[in-house]
């Protein structure tokens, strides 16, 4: 019988449970005791948080992983996203990744008008006084080495904080930082 989880990944874990390069990381393991043979479906980068999914079934993760399950990320950007910068989200744009340039595929994306109702972080994130920040929705279905934060950069708003709030059909909701629940199943 599989064990599937969401967990709100906090700012500052890496998306996994083992580490082995001598400096001292945060892990997911430090959050839950999760049984053998957890994996997480998919990553967060250290410096991003939200929601993650693990299980017990290596199928699940697979399908989980496909180009056919939306992952919806809101970022914080570094100035007040125009909406060109948005169109060109959508239409995609040409990011470095594993040396090569690469144009993303086309995705959603929108201007979010209210601040999101995250979690505090735990590292302060600069404030208004060095100039204004707005929030970006962008929805992919594919997963590059720091995407998202590659795209926005690209059309020149380069990422403060990024939140994952939703792969297929599972929505992170009001989880808190750390906050880890056993689902039976997902219904992606």
């Amino acid at each position: 019988m599989h064990r599937h989880f969401l967990i709100y990944k906090p700012y500052g874990y890496l998306s996994q449970f083992v580490y082995d390069l001598k400096r001292k990381k945060k892990l997911l393991g430090e959050l839950h005791d999760f049984p053998e043979g957890t994996m997480a479906i998919g990553r967060l980068d250290e410096d991003s948080e939200g929601l993650l999914l693990l299980t017990t079934d290596g199928m699940t993760s697979y399908n989980v992983r496909s180009k056919k399950v939306e992952k919806e990320y809101y970022a914080q950007v570094d100035g007040a996203i125009t909406p060109e910068a948005v169109e060109q989200l959508q239409k995609g744009v040409e990011i470095g990744f594993d040396g090569k340039k690469y144009t993303t595929l086309p995705c959603k994306a929108n201007a979010i008008t209210e601040t999101p109702d995250f979690p505090t972080r735990a590292k302060k994130i600069r404030d208004e006084r060095h100039g204004p920040t707005s929030w970006v929705s962008i929805t992919v279905t594919e997963g590059k080495f720091r995407q998202v934060r590659k795209m926005t950069a690209a059309v020149g708003f380069p990422t403060l904080r990024l939140v994952r709030v939703r792969v297929g059909n599972v929505h992170v909701n009001n989880m808190q930082a750390g906050e880890v629940k056993e689902v039976e199943t997902f219904s992606i």
